[in-house]
C-alpha cells in the first residue's frame, strides 16, 4: 500500500491506495469519530462491495446503515440528494456520525454534498470504486450536484477525513468505465508530467488490460500531481484551474447531449482533442504535438469526434461553466505539452476550432 497526505494543515488527510483495502479495519479506524456510519452507495456498487465495509465497519463497533441510490449521471439531482437526507434523518444521523462514500464520481460528489450540507457538515470518507474517482474526483474536496444547464454548478468544497483506494475494485469496470478514468489520467500528464505522458505511451496497451501494477502507478501519480495542486490552491483561485483542461468543452458536451449519453470521461477525452486544437489555433502547440495527443486520446479508447452542433449551440452551452467570468469563457490550453494556463480567447478562435475539428460546418 501506498499513502499520498493531502497537505491542508489541521485539515490534512490521507489517501491510501493499494489491493484488498477495503476489509482493513486499521485504516478507517483513525477516522470515524462516533459509533454511526452511513454507506452511500448506488444499486450497482451495493451488489458489489457494501457488505465487507459494512462488516468492516462492524467489527469496529460501528452501527451501520445503507443508503442505495440509482446508478447515472442523470441522476445526479436535487432529488437523489435528497434521498441521503431522507436517510440521514429517518435514522438518527448525527455530528458525530460519518458518511462512507462507496462509488464512483456521481456517489463521491453527491454524498460529499450531502456531508457538506447536513448539520452544516460532517466528516465523510471517499471510498471510490472507479478509475476516474481514484484518480481525480475522490481527492480535492469538490462535491456538488448537476442542472439541466451546467454540470456540477451547484456543490460545495467539502474534504473528506480518508480516501481509501482499493485497486481490487477496477477488475469489474466496463471498459468504456475504464477508458473514462484513463482521461483524467492522461489530462495529469498533459498539463504537469511530461514523464507521465510519455510512461502511458509506453504502457497503453497494459493499462487497457486492466494490469494492476500499470493502474497502481498511474493512481499514485495522479494523486500526487491532484495533491500538490489542491494543497497549493484549494478554492480554485489559481492553478486548480488546470485540472480543468478539456472539462469546458468536455461538460458541455455532457450537458448538450444529455447527462449519461457520454461518461464524463469520454466526454473530457474529446474536450482534450478540442481544447489542445484550441492550444494550436492559439500559437502554442505544433500540429505534431496535437496530434500526438490526439493518438493517445484514441489508444486510450476515449471518443475524438465531437457532436455536430451549431457555434451558437457550443457558445452557450460552455457559457454555463464554472470558470466563466462576468459572462467570458476561459480556456484552459496548453503552452506546450505538460505546462497549461487559463485564459480567456476570442470568438473567431473558438469558431476556428470547432471548424477544424469537425464539431461544427461552415
Amino acid at each position: 500500500m501506498k499513502t499520498i497526505h493531502v497537505d491542508l494543515g489541521s485539515r490534512t488527510y490521507p489517501i491510501y491506495v493499494g489491493a484488498n483495502l477495503l476489509t482493513q479495519g486499521p485504516l478507517y479506524q483513525p477516522h470515524l469519530i462516533g459509533k454511526n456510519c452511513f454507506i452511500v452507495t448506488n444499486s450497482t456498487i451495493e451488489k458489489l462491495y457494501a457488505e465487507q465495509v459494512h462488516q468492516t465497519l462492524e467489527s469496529l463497533g460501528q452501527k451501520v446503515f445503507r443508503i442505495i441510490l440509482p446508478d447515472g449521471e442523470n441522476f445526479k439531482t436535487w432529488q437523489t440528494l435528497q434521498l441521503i437526507f431522507d436517510g440521514l434523518l429517518e435514522f438518527g444521523a448525527d455530528r458525530k456520525t460519518t458518511i462512507i462514500a462507496l462509488g464512483g464520481g456521481v456517489i463521491g460528489d453527491m454524498a460529499g454534498f450531502a456531508a457538506a450540507s447536513f448539520m452544516r457538515g460532517i466528516h465523510f470518507i471517499q471510498i471510490p470504486t472507479t478509475l476516474l474517482a481514484q484518480v481525480d474526483s475522490s481527492v480535492g474536496g469538490k462535491t456538488g450536484i448537476n442542472h439541466p444547464l451546467g454540470k456540477n454548478m451547484i456543490g460545495a468544497f467539502h474534504q473528506p477525513v480518508a480516501v481509501i483506494a482499493d485497486l481490487n475494485t477496477l477488475t469489474t469496470l466496463p471498459p468504456r468505465e475504464l477508458a473514462a478514468g484513463l482521461a483524467e489520467v492522461l489530462k495529469h500528464g498533459a498539463i504537469a508530467d511530461l514523464d507521465l505522458l510519455s510512461w502511458i505511451e509506453k504502457n497503453t496497451d497494459l493499462l487497457n488490460a486492466y494490469d494492476l501494477n500499470a493502474l497502481e502507478h498511474v493512481v499514485v501519480r495522479s494523486c500526487e500531481i491532484k495533491s500538490a495542486v489542491v494543497a497549493a490552491d484549494e478554492k480554485e483561485s489559481g492553478i486548480r484551474a488546470h485540472l480543468n483542461f478539456g472539462h469546458t468543452f468536455g461538460h458541455a458536451i455532457e450537458s448538450g447531449m444529455g447527462y449519461g449519453s457520454w461518461l464524463h470521461g469520454e466526454a473530457v477525452g474529446c474536450g482534450m482533442y478540442l481544447a489542445a486544437e484550441l492550444s494550436h489555433q492559439l500559437g502554442y502547440l505544433t500540429q505534431a504535438e496535437v496530434s500526438h495527443l490526439t493518438n493517445l486520446i484514441k489508444a486510450l479508447h476515449l471518443p475524438t469526434q465531437p457532436p455536430l452542433w451549431t457555434l451558437d449551440q457550443y457558445i452557450d452551452l460552455m457559457s454555463h461553466d464554472k470558470k466563466s467570468h462576468a459572462g467570458k469563457i476561459n480556456y484552459v490550453v496548453l503552452k506546450q505539452l505538460g505546462q497549461a494556463d487559463t485564459q480567456q480567447v476570442p470568438p473567431d478562435m473558438i469558431e476556428s476550432t470547432l471548424l477544424a475539428t469537425g464539431a461544427i460546418k461552415k
